[in-house]
């Protein structure tokens, strides 16, 4: 019985010295935590996606904070949230926010599988990741999408799915959030993150081939070729040619579309335009009447007079 005694004693004084340590080492190394951070993060939308370029959410509420105390909130954005989370955050730390432009995942690769056909077999694990770094894969392009999908497995939002005619990931605009996981995710970077543009039109250059035109159009059919004429053609010095492939800058982009008319190979799109009625064709105007000959005048014979004069004569 008094080993059971002792025993009961001597733990509960082990636990109440442990508590009196613990106690005092809260205590000592505690680190304040601002409580706008907990009330921002109930905010964000909890996608803890990396979008806006922290680890989570919380990451981002930290930054928000201090933005907030520094007195300025630019470059902080949830693109999942969007526009009206940013604004109840804003308001919640008393700030003002600019108003943002929605952004879009765009693919810029054009080489369909008829367009850029296949010249080699691969056979491993079934990763863009994979084949990238075995080569160029399994066409001549060595810069064009490899349709293993690794966009579609990085996306949270089923945004982003493989055309089985095509062999190209295609974008839904409607549940894209701009979250940047496919960019991260493409060993090639041909997905980017662009304005979504009025009524969501827009204008790109589907290709990143960076060869010389005649390599370039060998491996595949709708690749630019810089030729320079969508560059001349454009009135406000969007666009660029660099590393033999042009490249449209969607903060100067007026979307005139005068490029997509005069691009050769047609690599530069167009989205969500709409398209132009067919012009009627001019009426056939009926083939006017010829002019009725006027009537000739009467010719005298020759031998009257002579015959007249003859009677006379006689």
């Amino acid at each position: 019985m008094n080993f059971i005694l002792i025993a009961v004693l001597v733990l509960g004084a082990i636990g109440l010295i442990a508590a009196l340590v613990l106690y005092v080492c809260s205590k000592k190394f505690y680190v304040y935590e601002d409580p706008r951070i907990a009330q921002v993060t109930e905010q964000l939308p909890g996608a803890n996606c990396g979008g806006c370029g922290f680890a989570g959410c919380g990451g981002l509420a930290d930054a928000l904070v201090k933005g907030a105390d520094a007195g300025s909130l630019e470059g902080l954005m949830c693109p999942v949230g969007g526009q009206e989370v940013m604004g109840k955050v804003a308001d919640l730390l008393g700030m003002a926010i600019a108003n943002g432009e929605p952004k879009v995942a765009v693919v810029r690769c054009n080489g369909t599988c008829a367009l850029r056909p296949k010249i080699a077999e691969y056979s491993g694990l079934r990763t863009c990741a994979a084949m990238n770094s075995c080569g160029a894969g399994e066409t001549a392009c060595g810069f064009g999408c490899l349709g293993c999908g690794d966009c579609v497995a990085a996306c949270q939002f089923d945004a982003i799915h493989m055309n089985p005619e095509t062999g190209l990931p295609e974008v839904d605009e409607e549940k894209c959030v701009a979250c940047g996981a496919c960019v991260k995710a493409c060993p090639r970077n041909i997905i980017e993150l662009r304005k979504k543009g009025p009524k969501g039109r827009r204008v790109f250059v589907s290709c990143v081939n960076k060869d010389k035109g005649p390599v370039a159009m060998k491996a595949c059919k709708a690749a630019c070729i810089g030729c320079g004429k969508c560059e001349k053609e454009c009135k406000f010095e969007a666009i660029k040619i660099e590393n033999n492939v042009c490249y449209i800058d969607h903060e100067k982009c007026r979307i005139c579309r005068k490029c997509v008319a005069v691009c050769p190979t047609k690599a530069i799109h167009d989205v969500n335009f709409p398209t132009p009625a067919p012009q009627p064709k001019p009426k056939e105007e009926a083939p006017k009447a010829a002019p009725a000959p006027a009537p000739k005048a009467e010719e005298k014979p020759a031998n009257v007079e002579p015959e007249v004069k003859k009677e006379e004569q006689a």
